[in-house]
């Protein structure tokens, strides 16, 4: 589970901040790029995502359950007050405080489905996320106010037969907002969206290396938005993980990489030497954009020199996917 987790995480929050981690950079301007799932109307006509699905095989020779669960990131705005007035930016002594979107983890699981179930009917799972505030105070009159919108939708699990003992099982994701603004569309938005799904009883099969009495059925499967792979230890097949990121079976993240830097597809030594660089003002203005950001410019600036030669270089096996 950890396995799984952590190459999830890394999905999760791919391109969450992007290198140099501040709020002024143009590219972080304009987030959450990666695996939206927004209000139809939005989408439709912005050509992004209101529904994607992964499709993948399960092989069983008798009894068998599945468990689904969807995780993705809810976007929260971060205003700063100042008594009863909005600010951009405040400062108290040395430390900066800035307006900001900041996004919170949800998880919605289906618990576990009979595949018996599955096969005489899909199963619907809603996604209900209310809307919400909470205030964090950090002066005698400053404060954070943190404000979320509501997320609407459903999960949809069905089966179908695929011939030799295996079944195609189909998990579908669907925003059923109303939003039609970017703005509005994201708050209510599925941000990073992915699936993790899970048996007990059955075997998942390789999308991208079946064998080869299940080729046809494997090919057969379709995804839109979604692209499933085994995950957790190599040669396990109780676990697929489908992700709005290409990645191959049984993916890892790096064991040199001291922590999450949110772009997976990046070297790591690169966008921690980077850091290393930044100058005394855009380390506050970093520091100030989010609390991700903070830790990841305290992580960078507690590496031990050993630490940062192992990002150097590593050599391994070409065959494995190392994040």
């Amino acid at each position: 589970m950890d396995r799984v987790r952590a190459i999830a995480d890394a999905v999760l929050y791919e391109g969450y901040l992007l290198w140099p981690y501040r709020r002024s950079s143009l590219k972080n301007r304009r987030r959450w790029t990666i695996g939206g799932v927004y209000p139809r109307p939005y989408a439709e006509r912005n050509s992004d995502h209101w529904t994607v699905h992964a499709e993948f095989l399960l092989e069983t020779a008798g009894d068998a359950d599945i468990e689904v669960t969807l995780r993705f990131l809810h976007a929260v705005h971060r205003q700063v007050m100042d008594g009863d007035t909005p600010m951009d930016e405040l400062h108290a002594g040395e430390e900066t405080y800035t307006t900001w979107q900041e996004a919170r983890e949800r998880e919605i699981l289906s618990g576990r489905i009979s595949l018996g179930r599955l096969l005489r009917n899909p199963v619907r799972i809603p996604v209900s996320v209310p809307p919400g505030i909470e205030v964090e105070q950090f002066g005698e009159t400053a404060r954070f106010v943190r404000s979320w919108g509501r997320v609407a939708g459903r999960i949809e699990v069905s089966a179908v037969p695929a011939g030799d003992g295996a079944v195609r099982v189909r998990a579908e994701v669907v925003n059923s907002g109303k939003a039609e603004e970017r703005e509005d569309a994201v708050r209510a938005g599925m941000l990073c969206a992915h699936i993790v799904a899970r048996t007990g009883g059955g075997a998942f099969v390789s999308s991208a290396d079946p064998p080869e009495r299940l080729a046809e059925a494997a090919a057969g499967c379709g995804s839109d938005g979604l692209w499933p792979v085994l995950a957790g230890e190599p040669g396990d097949h109780e676990t697929v993980l489908a992700a709005p990121i290409v990645l191959y079976d049984w993916p890892q993240v790096s064991p040199e990489s001291p922590g999450d830097l949110f772009d997976g597809t990046e070297i790591d030594r690169l966008l921690i030497l980077s850091v290393l660089g930044l100058t005394d003002d855009e380390r506050r203005e970093m520091a100030a954009t989010d609390p991700k950001a903070r830790q990841i410019l305290e992580r960078c600036g507690a590496l031990s020199s050993d630490e940062l030669l192992a990002l150097h270089g590593t050599m391994r096996d070409p065959r494995r996917d190392v994040w």
